[in-house]
């Protein structure tokens, strides 16, 4: 086989791991919670810290790749990467996973950065094209199948295998890019952006961490405070920092064309109001509906058979509909699909998620293909890479983002709702009393079924009934916040992506999809 579809194979490789760590994980946190008796904030930690520091480095990774060598960096992140999973998996809190999850983000980042270049570099003419398209089903695929997988691996051999399995992938790829990868860099790069790195990464961290415990520590507390004005001063300094230099990590110039600033709040709603639930959906349906982690990922196949089947479509779509009706429309089916689960209530069964399922996987499946190109095409080759780097950055800040600010409004109001039914029904008072004032810990650590056997009959029944009508109502509180957050990417859609933009850049059309799952 050629050394260019060696470099392909490699890359995939090393994207589907990097991609299904970003979804795999859900079906595992009810596991995961067991065994290292974890903390609702722990939960949202363990996605938290991955996407949070992949959408920290992906920029900074790509310009010190252009500066010291792509294959380089590709392959410090594979070591990184691989090496962090195996820490995952023997992980004996949830502090070291946490920690370790964080170190997969940034060895995630290093990979995902270099990819396309490397593949630029490999591939001319019309097998380009035939690269990215197989680039993109790798992307699409490794995204929809990580709730599914992770369900088969941890309910057949255990949630450390979720990671575990990433070690003999990863030496396999790094075998192949010191061998096979031919190295590449960028004669005109510029030093490293160190003062923009640490400033977005910290006030990404900073934000995200006040949105965690706001509900534990008080919205009003000094440590809570002093985090929201510290993320706010620290990304204005970013911003000037990013002014200021000749080469930034971040070219803020890009945001001037309508049609990219457009794409990339798509970006960034699209991964806050859809995926960024996948957390709190596989809690309802392992936690409250009692399903086991493949019961669980089995369960969210009408979402991803949605997407897979729609996605071919908007593929051949994008070259004869306008790509802002595509994104647009995609978004407000989101939107659907959202409000169509807040129909939730204590005597729910699964099913009644479908409808909401199969609304948002036809989104989805309309948005991704175009997303991937728009990006892109409204900027010259040169900058293509920093385009799709912001591009995937806001999609990460989406779900970072999203996990904290939907739990910290889904903990506050399953917890009011919950007191609020014991008080009413005169329980509170006892129910606290039988748990040593543990209440609140349990109901959002998701242990209250085993906590209620502690309980007289009668006041058991009145808690476990609380906690599943107030899950559900929390659910519906979040599922309608996403679907106003959904319905305002897509009026940015609509106003923002403009044919002509892409005509100023490209040539004289809107850019084909290369691959219908990209």
């Amino acid at each position: 086989m050629e050394r260019k579809w060696w470099t392909l194979a490699v890359i995939s490789v090393a994207l589907f791991m990097l991609l299904l760590d970003i979804t795999v994980v859900n079906v595992a946190l009810p596991s995961i919670q067991r065994d290292l008796h974890a903390s609702f904030e722990d939960l949202q930690w363990v996605v938290d810290a991955y996407s949070l520091t992949l959408a920290a480095f992906l920029l900074m990774a790509g310009a010190l790749a252009d500066l010291r060598g792509r294959r380089l960096i590709f392959a410090t992140g594979l070591v990184t990467f691989t090496a962090s999973s195996a820490i995952c998996g023997v992980s004996v809190d949830p502090l070291m996973l946490n920690l370790a999850r964080g170190a997969q983000g940034v060895g995630g980042a290093m990979m995902f950065s270099t990819s396309l270049a490397l593949l630029g570099h490999a591939f001319h003419g019309r097998e380009r094209g035939v690269a990215f398209g197989i680039f993109g089903a790798v992307t699409g695929i490794a995204v929809a199948i990580g709730p599914l997988l992770g369900g088969i691996v941890t309910s057949g051999i255990g949630w450390r295998w979720v990671f575990f399995i990433n070690v003999p992938l990863g030496v396999l790829a790094l075998i192949g890019a010191t061998r096979q990868v031919e190295e590449s860099r960028d004669p005109e790069a510029a030093g490293a952006d160190w003062l923009g790195l640490i400033t977005f990464s910290a006030s990404l961290f900073l934000l995200v961490f006040a949105l965690v415990q706001g509900n534990e520590r008080g919205w009003g507390s000094t440590v809570i405070l002093a985090s929201l004005i510290g993320a706010a001063l620290l990304l204005g300094a970013f911003l000037v920092a990013e002014l200021r230099q000749r080469r930034p990590m971040l070219d803020l110039s890009l945001f001037r064309l309508p049609t990219f600033l457009g794409a990339s709040l798509v970006a960034f709603c699209l991964s806050a109001a859809v995926f960024a639930l996948f957390l709190y959906l596989t809690l309802y349906l392992q936690t409250v509906l009692g399903y086991s982690a493949l019961q669980a990922g089995i369960r969210f196949l009408p979402n991803t058979l949605a997407m897979f089947a729609i996605a071919p479509l908007a593929g051949r779509l994008s070259v004869r509909v306008p790509v802002r009706l595509l994104l647009g429309s995609g978004l407000i089916l989101c939107g659907g699909g959202l409000i169509a689960m807040t129909v939730l209530d204590a005597s729910s069964p699964w099913t009644a998620l479908i409808p909401g399922f199969l609304l948002q996987g036809v989104g989805v499946g309309l948005i991704n293909p175009p997303l991937a190109s728009t990006a892109i095409g409204v900027v010259t080759p040169a900058r293509g890479g920093m385009a799709s780097g912001i591009n995937s950055t806001f999609r990460q800040v989406g779900i970072a983002t999203g996990v904290a600010g939907f739990g910290a409004i889904f903990q506050h109001d399953l917890l009011s709702r919950t007191k609020s039914f014991l008080a009413v029904h005169h329980a509170l008072h006892a129910t606290q009393s039988a748990l040593h004032g543990s209440l609140s810990s349990l109901l959002v650590s998701g242990q209250v079924a085993g906590a209620a056997g502690r309980l007289p009959a009668g006041t058991r029944g009145l808690l476990l009934h609380a906690y599943r009508s107030s899950f559900t109502g929390a659910l519906d509180t979040i599922f309608w916040i996403a679907a106003g957050l959904a319905l305002a990417g897509a009026v940015a859609a609509l106003l923002l992506v403009r044919r002509r933009d892409f005509v100023a850049a490209a040539g004289h059309h809107e850019p084909a999809v290369a691959s219908a799952t990209a």
